[in-house]
């Protein structure tokens, strides 16, 4: 059989995202990441990602059986109204969901709309965390669906969710799978009593954790967090959710940031030859050791 070389001829895109300030309607947030799809098309983005769960604020703060009404399906209303708006503008959208997939099995997802108004893909947040005013555990099942990249009209992206993030292992295997991005859809804040002796920490932490995996695996990675603070009820403390989305190329450095407290349309150049430029410099993937692997899939290695 005669060898053919499938590769694609190295391309550049725009990937937006949407820093939001989001409320207890869903259907205004709706309204609104509507209309903010739709200004970052008409300034040219056209990868765009929405936070993680913008249908509401973020209700994992409590447990409380009645938030599961605010889950929805895949397809439904958010999918419906951003494939229109997709395919209007001809642009990719990636939408962060509460999915209800069955009664009584719920997902913290994110659809891939692709420019044809098509969803390209779903995936399925895979680490669920289980910490103060971050009770996700109680609302979704671990994801099913894998590490996936998927393939669009603009080129191939991955998307992981808000504690994906934190995870070499994650980013590898979207990496693998193709992706010359990754989009993470967040939803990540300072407890007010913990913001002077430790925000400054936890911020850096996720801003290098993030940066790593762009040097370690050689693409873009870009990070869409939400903006204010957020109450469930007038006794909670609530969670200043610290903004400042940002985009960084192969190398980790930074080429679109946002602020602390506004919402914004960040946008920045994908360019898929700098990825072919930085990974011939630095071939981290070549001179993986897949050989020597083997223990990365047990809990712990030790007593």
């Amino acid at each position: 059989m005669k060898w053919k070389n499938k590769s694609k001829v190295p391309g550049k895109f725009t990937a937006g995202l949407l820093q939001m300030t989001l409320g207890t309607n869903a259907d205004a947030n709706l309204k609104k990441a509507v209309s903010m799809i739709e200004k970052a098309a008409r300034q040219g983005a056209e990868v765009i990602c929405l936070p993680e769960l913008f249908r509401s604020q973020y209700f994992c703060q409590t447990e409380d059986i009645r938030n599961f009404e605010l889950a929805e399906t895949i397809p439904g209303p958010s999918t419906q109204a951003v494939s229109k708006v997709a395919k209007k503008h001809k642009v990719v959208v990636i939408v962060p969901l509460f999915e209800k997939r069955a009664m009584g099995v719920y997902h913290n997802s994110a659809a891939v709309i692709d420019a044809n108004g098509e969803i390209a893909g779903v995936y399925r947040k895979m680490h669920i965390p289980d910490d103060p005013a971050f009770y996700e555990k109680f609302y979704f099942t671990p994801g099913d669906l894998g590490f996936n990249s998927f393939r669009t009209k603009y080129g191939d992206i991955g998307t992981l969710i808000c504690w994906d993030q934190w995870y070499p292992e994650a980013a590898r295997l979207t990496v693998l799978k193709g992706a010359s991005i990754l989009f993470y859809p967040t939803a990540i804040g300072w407890h007010p009593h913990e913001k002077a002796e430790h925000g400054i920490a936890q911020f850096e932490s996720w801003q290098t954790v993030q940066r790593g995996h762009a040097i370690a695996n050689g693409v873009y990675v870009a990070a869409v967090n939400r903006v204010g603070i957020e109450k469930v009820n007038d006794k909670s403390p609530g969670i200043e959710f610290w903004g400042q989305s940002f985009i960084v190329d192969p190398q980790g450095k930074f080429i679109a940031q946002a602020s602390v407290d506004r919402e914004e349309i960040l946008m920045a150049e994908i360019d898929l030859e700098r990825i072919e430029y930085i990974r011939q410099n630095w071939p981290f993937l070549r001179d993986r050791r897949i050989d020597a692997y083997d223990g990365i899939k047990e809990r712990f290695i030790g007593r």
